[in-house]
């Protein structure tokens, strides 16, 4: 069908069926598979709409890894930076057993070709970094951990070690790793100046 006939959609939904698409794509195929034609036949868009919003396949997959990941808002608080970030690290954890997680390993591979490989880095900082500054956050102000320790490193130190050991596959992310990096990098990072 020609999606010209179809009603047209702008803004968030277009938006919505696109990210559907691009992970619906890669569940079924893998990223090697995703292309900017099969992503628009799928969102029954064009794929002028796509280019005016991504200028490849790797920004456009990021976006909807990004989307589908839970932002700040999805944590509740549980009165204790450790109970927190395992919290965070639990949601990051489920969604990179899925398509999303299959797309950001797709999207990182690229980086290792792409000719501006900080193009690529920039577009994978993921939200687990704003959960966690959220959650830090939350701790600081119970007294938990000094506001000087909330910087960009030691924030972004636990969901960096849960993202080396998903992307080089050595080993799943279970409860127990996820209990390891929280007792072993996050706490101490946050609370110990």
């Amino acid at each position: 069908m020609d999606h010209r006939s179809l009603p047209r959609r702008r803004g968030e939904a277009l938006n919505r069926a696109i990210f559907e698409a691009v992970l619906a794509l890669v569940e079924e195929d893998g990223y090697a598979g995703l292309t900017m034609e099969r992503v628009a036949a799928r969102a029954r868009t064009g794929k002028a709409s796509l280019y005016r919003r991504w200028d490849g396949v790797p920004a456009l997959a990021m976006d909807a890894v990004r989307d589908a990941m839970p932002g700040p808002g999805a944590i509740p608080d549980r009165g204790s930076l450790r109970e927190d970030a395992l919290a965070v690290l639990g949601l990051a954890a489920e969604q990179l057993r899925g398509p999303v997680g299959a797309a950001l390993r797709g999207v990182l591979g690229e980086a290792l070709r792409d000719p501006d490989p900080d193009r690529i880095a920039a577009l994978s900082r993921g939200s687990a970094l704003a959960m966690m500054r959220t959650v830090a956050e939350r701790a600081a102000a119970r007294g938990e951990c000094p506001a000087s320790c909330l910087t960009e490193t030691r924030l972004e130190a636990g969901p960096a070690v849960m993202r080396q050991r998903f992307l080089l596959g050595a080993g799943g992310l279970d409860a127990a790793f996820l209990e390891a990096i929280v007792d072993e990098v996050v706490v101490p990072l946050l609370t110990r100046p």
